[in-house]
């Protein structure tokens, strides 16, 4: 006759240890037939998920608990120290990870403080250059119109140029040198005009040193108006060089301030997470 079909058995709580599954990995991999085998061969992979290793813990504390129930306590021992040194381990893993986190974060923070920073000394020494090339152009075609209008202003003094006006005891000593010289006497008009061009030459050096004195204050005025004007200059020059040093020391400083607020509420945001991941660790 037919064979009796028979059920097969299922496997009681406290059946060995080759029952039991591995923690989850990929599907190419297979499961172990003994979890203290698979404890054995160490923690999980750095990249798998902390659920994953969760549930072999489960598992593992399931066979712990299996094993104490079947009065199996040097199994029971095992898997419970086995037990405990994964956790450790994954404790200490994460408390790796979270280090190696802050300290990429930290990282970022003063790779991006860096590069903002010399942006912003880059950017300022370009300004503060053109502001220099820019007043020192200002300053050189300033001076080049002054030397221009000096030159002009000397050519219309000298053909504003006045004739010395001699004293009347000079044209009456010529007039009697011309009479003498008309009534043929001219040895006396010789000695006359030795006399006049003697008081003449007299005259005219006085009248240049007066004359030359004239033109040169009124010079000396004009030298001194362009130099008044050249120095105001230079001051606007200055000042709005001093005025670019201010704001750029107050840019700086809200650099700077900005860079320890987010340093402070970063080390603000570690600290709470790690305190958080302490006592996450502390309730498994």
């Amino acid at each position: 006759g037919a064979a009796k079909s028979q059920r097969p058995r299922s496997a009681t709580p406290s059946s060995k240890a080759e029952k039991l599954r591995a923690p989850t990995r990929p599907q190419s991999a297979k499961p172990s037939s003994n979890p203290l085998t698979n404890a054995a061969k160490g923690p999980p992979a750095a990249g798998t998920e902390e659920a994953a290793l969760d549930d072999f813990c489960k598992v593992l504390d399931e066979h712990r608990k299996q094993c104490e129930a079947s009065a199996k306590y040097q199994e029971a021992d095992v898997a419970m120290n086995r037990l405990n040194e994964l956790r450790l381990h994954e404790e200490n893993r994460q408390r790796q990870a979270l280090r190696a986190k802050h300290i990429a974060e930290r990282v970022r923070v003063e790779e991006a403080h860096t590069l903002e920073f010399n942006q912003f000394n880059a950017e300022w020494d370009r300004r503060m250059a053109e502001y220099d090339q820019k007043a020192a152009e200002l300053e050189e075609a300033m001076k080049e119109r002054q030397n221009e209008d000096l030159s002009e202003f000397r050519r219309k003094m000298a053909a504003a140029a006045v004739r010395p006006r001699f004293s009347s005891d000079l044209l009456n000593m010529r007039k009697i040198q011309e009479t003498l010289a008309k009534q043929k006497e001219y040895a006396e008009a010789h000695k006359v005009k030795l006399k006049a061009d003697a008081l003449e030459a007299r005259e005219l050096a006085k009248w240049n040193v007066h004359h030359q004195g004239r033109i040169g204050a009124q010079e000396d005025k004009h030298v001194y108006k362009q130099m008044v004007e050249l120095e105001a200059l230079q001051k606007r020059v200055l000042a709005g060089s001093d005025e670019h040093k201010r704001q750029r020391q107050a840019d700086l400083h809200r650099i700077l301030q900005r860079y320890q607020n987010v340093k402070t509420a970063l080390e603000k945001q570690q600290t709470k997470e790690t305190a958080s991941r302490e006592r996450a660790m502390k309730l498994k």
